[in-house]
């Protein structure tokens, strides 16, 4: 049997070229700490991990190498800016369509702060003049995704950007579903903290991701952990400075040498040419699927305003069967269900049956693309 992966949503696969000899490098040749000695091998995983450092700000139109933090992922990200930012009596404000990376944590908060969620429409697109309502005068921060990762609809975050500006509040953004596929320039967003993840659209390994931040919310931060870092070993309180604010511990390094791998690839190929084959994939899905009855389409049935991700709710059948005989009989590979962001199903109104979730990259081949079509159009019948 052929396999096809299509949950890149999830995780992508295959990584970029190059990421898993980067890791190899790592394990096989160098080996050592960063920051913790004054050896060959420890010098050149310090420069590697500078100079990813680098490659972000490069990705992401950011200026200072040193306000870019690297975590595991970008739920500890968030959290990292979420607990270290909101003190009592703080207000926030989210989108319906935000993944539980976001609404845990702020539920997590809840005996301190309040959040206020503007709800999207039937497409998950964000109506600006709503948002304008629920401002406050202790609204601290707007957290927000920068498109949905059930449906792919991707949120206006340029207006959502000046409008944070205007009621000079912190603006926070969860970049997993657009990070290499759409250009997230910290500036034209107007944003003051960006968090990444490594092993979706960026093509990394798992257990790699990170934040950048701006000096002006920096400036109201709190540590979230709190360790070794290598410098100031002298002393048993936490370094003030950046990175070693917010990198106590020793770092995910082989990771960081994989992301490092990734990022060139995406800075060379090109992340305008990446969002131009996936929505190419993405139109002949969208135009294959129409005809088929028994299936409603979620979000957008264009590729205006969307990512390379697509979901299906199968109407007469169980959305988790058909993800099973899709993988059993046809050797392609979804994620159905709740896709940890149940405020958004709500939204888009597959609450609690969820959907059938297909995420191409752009390794993906039209011909696989076309064979999925088929092989739906076999399941419904």
């Amino acid at each position: 049997m052929r396999y096809i992966y299509l949950d890149n949503g999830a995780t992508s696969y295959p990584k970029a070229p190059g990421v898993a000899e980067s890791i190899s490098d790592y394990i096989i040749n160098v080996g050592a700490n960063v920051g913790r000695g004054a050896y060959s091998q420890s010098y050149k995983a310090e420069g590697i991990v500078y100079e990813t450092r680098e490659l972000i700000c490069k990705l992401f139109n950011f200026d200072k190498t040193e306000n870019v933090i690297f975590t595991k992922n970008i739920t500890e990200s968030i959290n990292v800016l979420l607990k270290g930012l909101l003190k009592d009596g703080d207000h926030v404000i989210v989108s319906s369509m935000e993944h539980n990376a976001v609404m845990r944590p702020l539920n997590a908060l809840s005996d301190k702060i309040e959040y206020t969620k503007v709800h999207c429409n039937r497409l998950g697109e964000l109506d600006i003049t709503e948002m304008k309502k629920v401002f406050k005068p202790n609204t601290k921060a707007v957290v927000m995704t920068h498109a949905s990762n059930v449906c792919g609809t991707v949120l206006d975050l340029v207006k959502v950007g000046k409008l944070c500006k205007d009621n000079n509040t912190f603006f926070i953004i969860d970049s997993a579903q657009t990070a290499g596929f759409l250009d997230v320039d910290f500036k034209e967003l107007n944003a003051d903290a960006i968090g990444f993840t490594g092993h979706k659209s960026l093509l990394g390994p798992q257990g790699i991701g990170g934040f950048i931040i701006g000096d002006k919310m920096l400036k109201e931060m709190n540590t979230f952990i709190e360790g070794g870092t290598g410098s100031l070993s002298d002393m048993e309180v936490q370094p003030d400075y950046m990175p070693d604010k917010f990198e106590a511990g020793t770092l995910n390094i082989p990771g960081i040498f994989g992301l490092n791998a990734s990022l060139k690839y995406l800075l060379d190929y090109g992340i305008k040419n990446i969002k131009e084959k996936e929505i190419y994939l993405m139109k002949i899905f969208l135009n294959g699927l129409l005809n088929i009855k028994g299936i409603s389409i979620i979000g957008h049935k264009s590729t205006k305003d969307r990512t390379g991700i697509l979901s299906i709710d199968f109407i007469d059948n169980d959305n988790g069967i058909i993800a099973h005989n899709l993988s059993k009989d046809y050797g392609i590979m979804t994620r159905s269900g709740m896709h940890c962001a149940p405020s958004a199903h709500k939204t888009l109104g597959t609450f609690p049956q969820g959907t059938v979730r297909f995420s191409p990259s752009s390794f993906t081949t039209p011909e696989e693309i076309i064979y999925t079509i088929d092989a739906i159009n076999k399941l419904v019948k």
